[in-house]
């Protein structure tokens, strides 16, 4: 059976890294990707919607894909999301990725287009089968795709031997049960990610047996506290600083800017790398903005102050 462990734990999804021209800067991915090492993570998602690898084109997301394999040098576990909206891009990536030798590959279903589940099995197959040697994670975010992950859905996939896991970011906790429960009646071993940040906590608690998240990397000591205390069973003292995450996350989202420019702007105030804005359509920030993220990194500082280990 794979050992899958390395799957086990707090993954940032991480974010798109511009110089000043707009351009993606390698760089900035390092800073990074040096930046989540000495976090402690376990590894790093690359490539999602943190990535806004909708708004990349192909060369873009290869480019940051290279850096962050380049820096992480075997260090951390490392997702890449390669899903494009044709499967002919999507393949493109997947075999670039399984050629720097990432630990899995990821794809939410196609957007736009509702497609039927056997056609949203062969998207996804076609994916796996251009990294014959690489795991497939299933991305389960209906509110953003459009198609919902379902248990059908899941069995048809659970015939693909690569196919070792779901990144869900639905919001009933009860999908990470039904999913994890399916999951362990046909392998050995089967990893479910928690998605939502704010219920990380419950995700956890009902099966998850790891966290990717947006908002990780503005607070990775954080997420990393509220993983550890609900593996030693502490529910209670987890949810304490999940309350406070969910604070510090209602704070990043109150802005007129884009979230992830918001969180740009905390990583450069609390000492971490500094990764430029966000890629239009997205609205970068304004003065009022840097108010809340000045207010939010504060957040975040006197938490981790409260709950360190």
């Amino acid at each position: 059976m794979e050992d899958l462990n390395r799957f086990r734990g707090i993954f940032p999804a991480f974010y798109a890294c511009y110089g000043r021209d707009g351009e993606v800067d390698r760089g900035a991915v390092k800073d990074l990707t040096e930046y989540f090492l000495e976090k402690n993570v376990k590894g790093v998602y690359v490539g999602g919607s943190s990535g806004e690898c909708i708004y990349q084109s192909v060369k873009d997301r290869k480019e940051t894909l290279e850096a962050v394999m380049e820096a992480s040098a075997g260090k951390l576990t490392v997702i890449a999301h390669v899903a494009c909206n044709s499967t002919k891009e999507s393949m493109e990536l997947a075999k670039h990725a399984e050629s720097l030798k990432v630990d899995a590959i990821a794809s939410i279903p196609p957007i736009y287009f509702h497609l039927p589940d056997y056609s949203v099995a062969q998207y996804w197959n076609d994916i796996s089968s251009a990294a014959p040697d690489t795991d497939f994670v299933i991305y389960n975010i209906p509110q953003l795709a459009g198609t919902a992950l379902s248990l059908n859905l899941l069995k048809t996939m659970l015939k693909n031997p690569k196919v070792i896991g779901v990144k869900n970011s639905s919001m009933p906790v009860q999908d990470i049960q039904m999913f994890k429960d399916l999951g362990m009646k046909t392998r050995e071993d089967f990893i479910v990610f928690n998605g939502p940040d704010e219920q990380l906590v419950s995700g956890l608690a009902i099966g998850a047996d790891a966290g990717i998240g947006g908002t990780y990397g503005a607070m990775p000591e954080l997420i990393l506290k509220i993983y550890s205390l609900v593996k030693e069973n502490k529910i209670p003292e987890a949810r304490k600083v999940q309350y406070a995450v969910d604070n510090i996350i209602y704070k990043l989202c109150s802005g007129r800017g884009n979230m992830y420019g918001i969180i740009k702007e905390v990583l450069r105030i609390n000492g971490g790398p500094d990764i430029g804005g966000v890629r239009k359509p997205f609205t970068d920030i304004d003065d009022n903005d840097k108010k809340i993220a000045a207010e939010a990194a504060e957040m975040i500082r006197t938490a981790t102050e409260e709950y360190k280990a």
